[in-house]
This record gives C-alpha cells, structure tokens and sequence, in this order.
C-alpha cells in the first residue's frame, strides 16, 4: 500500500522546511512565512480548547511569539508547534479556573472536559443541532487524540509529541475510539 502525497501537501512540506531553516537562522521575515502556514490551523486548534476566539487570538499570538524566540527549532516542527500551543491553552484554561475560584464562581466544566479540544467543541454543536451525540461514548483522551488524527491531520508520531505520551498508547486510543464510533454507528 503506496502512500503518495499530495501537491499541496508537498508544497505544505517544502514550505515548512523552508521556515524551520529561516527561524534556525534568525531569519526577521520568519514570522510572516509562520503566520501564512500556521495561523488558521493554530486558530482552529486552540479555539477548541478555549472555545472562545478572542482567547484563542491570544493563544496563537503567544505561541507564534515562542516559537520565533525559540533559540533551537527541531526537525518535527508542526508536532512542536502543536505542543507549544497545547501546553499554553492548558495554562489559559488553568488560570480561567483559578480566577473562577478566586471569584467564588462555580467552575465552568472540568479541565479534563476541556482537554478534548476541537471535539468537545464537536460535541456541544451536536448538541445544539440535535444531532446524536456520537462522540458521548468516547472517553476525553479518545477523543483528543482522534481530533488531532483526523482533523488536525497529524501522524501518530506527532500525536504523542504533542500530547507527550508513548506513540503505542496514541495507537491504542486511536483504535479503541474507532471501534467504539463503529460499535455505536457513528461511522459507516
């Protein structure tokens, strides 16, 4: 079985190459290469955690700040990127908490509700479109790491740097969450 990619995921990759080289050098003009790759899909990613796009703005611009201050870019840019932008929504989210404890109000959800991302996000639209609710069955961890896989579009190497487990567990969760999609009818 071939995989053969794209031309606009080579394009996507030569591109990528071509930006991990300029921030390596220092390159000022780096920034704006980042900016035209990464800024939707960093805006999507952390809109998903945050569920709020003002926040999520400040999210991207954050994590677009580290990493062109960075003093070491590693070859496996786009699961670095998306570390960087993973840890700094947990943080978000863990100061919301923290004021929402500070003020007396009741938390808003649990951090480990949040920490499904772009799915819970997913969930809550199925919800309001009265659509059935696929994803309920799926434990958090299933469903952040079936987000990353298939909408986000990274491999299961880039899944476990991102959420800094062994890839094997990645593997693990990606299939038990597909078996139970199919168990319950939600795929075809």
């Amino acid at each position: 079985m071939s995989t053969s990619r794209t031309e606009p995921e080579e394009m996507q990759d030569e591109l990528t190459a071509t930006l991990i080289l300029r921030l390596r050098k220092g390159d000022t003009e780096a920034g704006v290469l980042l900016d035209r790759l990464y800024r939707d899909a960093l805006r999507r990613f952390c809109r998903g955690y945050l569920d709020r796009i003002d926040e999520a703005e400040d999210a991207v611009q954050e994590v677009m700040f580290r990493v062109l201050k960075a003093t070491q870019v590693p070859d496996n840019f786009r699961a670095w990127l998306y570390r960087i932008a993973r840890h700094h929504c947990i943080d978000m989210l863990r100061r919301r908490q923290r004021r929402s404890d500070e003020q007396g109000l009741p938390p808003s959800s649990a951090l480990d509700a949040q920490l499904t991302g772009q799915l819970s996000r997913m969930v809550k639209q199925e919800d309001r479109d009265g659509l059935p609710g696929v994803l309920d069955g799926l434990s958090p961890e299933q469903r952040e790491v079936l987000w990353l896989r298939y909408t986000e579009g990274l491999s299961r190497s880039e899944i476990a740097e991102v959420v800094e487990l062994p890839e094997s567990v990645v593997k693990s969760r990606l299939f038990e969450g597909m078996s139970r999609l199919r168990e319950q009818g939600g795929l075809g």
